[in-house]
């Protein structure tokens, strides 16, 4: 084994600094003409203190605004980090070509006449991006307003003034809807970190700044106007990523049909079809992002978020010196979902000592119109401590004895060791500023209205209970050799079915299918005739159903294809002719594939609806609500990306109205939730391995105490001749099964080696439970107690892996004589966005290093990455960790030492 001395390595910078923090900045297209964006661009880099050196680029002019003027990129007789181009829109691929020669990191196309302006455009388009592509440069544009970094004062944007500086990030891709918040945030005292307006998305995307804005510690939140998302994969993974840490809220433009038709419209249109609203905000919800309705909100809540603990709870308590404010407060957060915190009775004795006498004693709490600033912190104080409150708003009103800048000044000194939201709605004027201004600053943020205030409460508190889901320990899901003998069940049949040029699944096959994932399909017997359908209902016992089967691929059926409740042979005689004049309507009699009769079950339970679809942004996406004859009454339906796990299933029912019914015990009480939960889940892993199924709908289902049985069910088949390429991606990557690998340890132990799951979370407290301090100081370069390596919140992190970013693989031993599983060994390789680097790092237990387990992962780790498309894979590795360099040393790794750091293992995979 040897290692290679290297000299210490240049500074290595993030390929997006060179728009946030250049040394050197040219502006292609630069002029003296007043008014022009040439000119303003110019100027505003000339005037920004940001520290780098400015070059003008104008082939026609000696000089521009008294400073000299190049002809090209190219005579600059320094590296450039950021070029602006504002040229007509037929010079640009030129310009990059000139650009790349000159090895320019970055170009922001301020430049417009692409895309939206028909082909010819596009044709420009795509010449960039060919362009791009095999080089180092990055490209924001074109169609772009340009790009501010308040913090170093750099405005590379033709709008007049540069933002302040404050702790928002804010992305936008209308130029237009940014210069309008820019002005407005002036008027409202609104700062930002950065300021970015990326327009067409020819090559830097949502994620690359979503990714830089996460890593950049003067953001404290991300704030989005949205038209087209793009990339749908990378959005979701960076924004899921991001969101753990820093709250990312969105305010997308085209909800509506005519919105949406007017955002293809759009500079900022990428392409493709445009997702369904529904299906977009679930997507939102399971990366952890808050979307809201206005720009309003869109600022209310990137303040409150950046400034202020997510709430614990929706129970809110309110101080306040008037009583109709805190009414307008208490009318919005109920009718938002939140709850009037209950003070208990130590709050309100100790309330008793600071309030006069004839005090309301209740929340919200009246200060009374003479309350002097320490009455408000005094009670602020002691509501804060009340267990039952889990954040307060607190009013103040202008009148005559009241101290909006003093009170400020003692409200900012309270203590809240209890890491609770506080918020402020000084209401009035000019009267106000000052206070408004010191709360502010001092980070509790204010609301102009108590209503509102309230309001952005009950969604701090929504926006914390689905960020939660994401990360709540699922319940386990046991994968045995039934299982997979089933899913193959259910696989066969299907493939069987597109093979015969069936759309539709038959009503027994359907059943073959569903029992495979262990969904009840109600007995259903096929009569061709009507004599046949009375011999089959007679076998079955009146009372029976009649219901029509599908001949398309229409997959939600309709009130009117099925028939209740027949007591008789003239019932069901007369029912077979209603049905079979509705089937063959428009079909021709060898198209007939009959009626199904089937047991009438009784009605004592609700009636519920799943099912699937494809959007053509998203994939397949699943959905659930009421069913039967209600499914087409109300649109009580609620929206979910798979793959799903039982706490995201949960969440799904609970955005619904039926589940609220049963929750309040209204309906079918007694019931169980957990067994909804599970079959959603199991709807999921069908939607996720049988990729063959195009749509699919099961309605309805019963559910009671007593049961839970389908009695329709459609399945939508993609045909045979169906290319590869037109099966739709998922936009979430499921659990990657083709990494699953068994082996034996030199002591002749079976080892499963698989990627690691969200279930896990209690085998890795077990795992940490057995490494020394030894190896922890190996694998983290620190040593890290116990308790600080198995909490929860840390461990989310390792156990909520996005498959498409990162691979976790763990060594899992399972106890013959209890049945028990442990974990060995973890592993993982981390891609590293924007290349096709990936990083690799590997923890073995002190109970098998030695054992060649260390070896074995990492040799796993290699293929996975080789499979991943990754072309360097490295570690970083202390010196004096010398197992893990001999067994990196064994597969091929290149070791190089920095002097005076740790030793860098490289492979490079072809």
């Amino acid at each position: 084994m040897s290692i290679q001395i290297v000299s210490p390595e240049e500074e290595i910078r993030h390929p997006l600094d060179a728009f946030f923090m250049p040394r050197t900045v040219a502006v292609i297209g630069a002029t003296d003409k007043i008014d022009s964006v040439g000119r303003t661009v110019l100027w505003n880099l000339m005037s920004s203190p940001f520290g780098g050196t400015v070059y003008a680029v104008n082939p026609n002019r000696h000089q521009v605004l008294g400073m000299l003027a190049y002809p090209d990129i190219k005579s600059i007789p320094e590296p450039i980090d950021l070029a602006v181009i504002i040229t007509p829109a037929p010079t640009v691929p030129y310009i990059i070509r000139e650009c790349i020669e000159s090895s320019v990191k970055g170009c922001i196309i301020i430049s417009a006449g692409f895309s939206e302006t028909g082909e010819a455009g596009k044709a420009l388009e795509e010449e960039i991006r060919k362009l791009i592509y095999p080089n180092k440069i990055r490209v924001i544009g074109p169609n772009s307003l340009g790009i501010m970094n308040p913090i170093i004062g750099l405005n590379s944007a033709f709008a007049p003034h540069i933002a302040e500086k404050g702790t928002v990030g804010f992305i936008t891709q209308s130029g237009a809807v940014g210069a309008a918040i820019l002005d407005w945030s002036f008027h409202v005292k609104v700062g930002f970190s950065k300021f970015v307006s990326f327009g067409t998305m020819v090559d830097v995307n949502w994620a690359d700044l979503i990714y830089y804005l996460g890593d950049d510690p003067y953001t404290k939140s991300i704030v989005i106007y949205m038209q087209a998302l793009g990339d749908v994969r990378s959005f979701l993974s960076s924004a899921r990523e991001v969101a753990l840490h820093k709250p990312i809220i969105l305010l997308k433009g085209g909800r509506t049909e005519l919105g949406a038709k007017l955002a293809r419209n759009t500079p900022y249109y990428v392409g493709g079809e445009l997702c369904g609203d529904e299906v977009f905000s679930a997507a939102l919800k399971r990366c952890g992002v808050l979307r809201v309705d206005n720009i309003q909100q869109l600022f209310d809540m990137a303040i409150v978020l950046g400034k202020q603990p997510r709430p614990k709870g929706n129970r809110l308590a309110i101080i306040s010196n008037a009583a109709g404010p805190s009414i307008l407060a208490t009318d919005a957060l109920v009718a938002a979902g939140g709850t009037i915190a209950t003070l208990n009775s130590k709050t309100i004795n100790e309330l008793n000592e600071i309030l006069p006498p004839y005090w309301n004693h209740d929340n919200p709490v009246d200060l009374l119109a003479n309350a002097d600033p320490k009455r408000y912190a005094q009670s602020a104080e002691v509501v804060l401590k009340d267990e039952g409150a889990d954040g307060l708003l607190v009013i103040l009103t202008p009148q005559v004895m009241t101290k909006p800048l003093e009170t400020a000044e003692e409200l900012i000194k309270i203590k809240n060791p209890y890491k609770k939201p506080i918020l402020a709605s000084w209401m009035g004027g000019y009267k106000v500023e000052e206070g408004q201004q010191l709360l502010n600053n001092s980070g509790i943020p204010t609301l102009d209205y108590p209503d509102i205030a309230a309001r952005v409460f009950q969604s701090m508190w929504h926006y914390s209970y689905q960020l939660k889901g994401l990360y709540e320990t699922p319940s386990a899901h046991e994968e045995t050799s039934e299982y997979y003998s089933q899913k193959l069940l259910a696989k066969t049949t299907i493939e069987y079915a597109v093979r015969q040029g069936q759309v539709i699944l038959t009503p027994s096959a359907t059943k073959d299918v569903l029992s495979a994932y262990g969904i009840n399909l109600i007995e259903t017997h096929i009569a061709h005739d009507e004599t046949e359908a009375v011999h089959i209902a007679k076998n079955l016992g009146y009372p029976v159903v009649l219901r029509r089967v599908l001949l398309s691929g229409k997959i939600s059926a309709d009130p009117g294809g099925v028939l209740l409740n027949l007591h008789d042979e003239n019932a069901v005689r007369k029912a077979y002719r209603a049905l079979l004049d509705f089937v063959t309507e428009g079909a021709n009699a060898c198209a007939f594939p009959g009626i199904a009769v089937q047991p009438l079950v009784p009605r004592d339970g609700i009636e519920i609806c799943i099912g699937s679809k494809i959007d053509p942004l998203f994939g397949p996406y699943i959905y659930f609500g009421s069913g039967g004859r209600m499914s087409y009454i109300f649109e009580d339906r609620a929206t979910g990306l798979p793959p799903l796990n039982t706490t995201l299933a949960r969440r799904m029912i609970e955005d619904t109205e039926i589940y609220k019914a049963l929750k309040a015990g209204k309906i079918c009480k007694g019931f169980n939730v957990e067994e909804l939960e599970h079959l959603l889940v199991q709807i999921s892993y069908m939607i996720c391995e049988q990729r063959l199924i195009q749509g699919m709908e099961i309605n309805p289902i019963v559910i009671s105490p007593k049961r839970i049985v389908a009695l329709n069910a459609s399945i939508l088949l993609y045909p045979l001749e169906t290319p590869m390429e037109a099966f739709p991606k998922l936009a979430i990557r499921p659990y990657p099964n083709e990494y699953t690998y068994s082996w034996t340890s030199k002591k002749g132990n079976e080892i499963i080696l698989r990627p690691i799951r969200p279930e896990d979370e209690n085998l890795m407290i077990r795992f940490h439970e057995t490494l020394s301090d030894n190896t922890v100081y190996f694998r983290y370069f620190q040593l890290q107690p116990l308790h600080i390596r198995t909490q929860h919140e840390r461990l989310t992190e390792i156990c909520f892996v996005d498959y498409d970013r990162s691979i976790a693989l763990v060594a899992i031993e399972k106890n013959k004589a209890t049945g028990e599983s442990s974990i060995l060994g973890v592993g993982r390789i981390v891609k590293i966005h924007g290349t096709q680097d990936a990083e690799f790092a590997l923890m073995i237990s002190d109970l098998y290093q030695g054992h060649g387990l260390g070896t074995e992962m990492l040799r796993r780790l290699i293929q996975i990455a080789r499979t991943e498309g990754v072309k360097r894979l490295y570690g970083t590795i202390l010196p004096e960790n010398r197992a893990m360099l001999r067994v990196c040393a064994k597969l091929g790794f290149a070791l190089k030492k920095p002097t005076g750091q740790e030793v860098i293992a490289e492979l490079l995979l072809n």
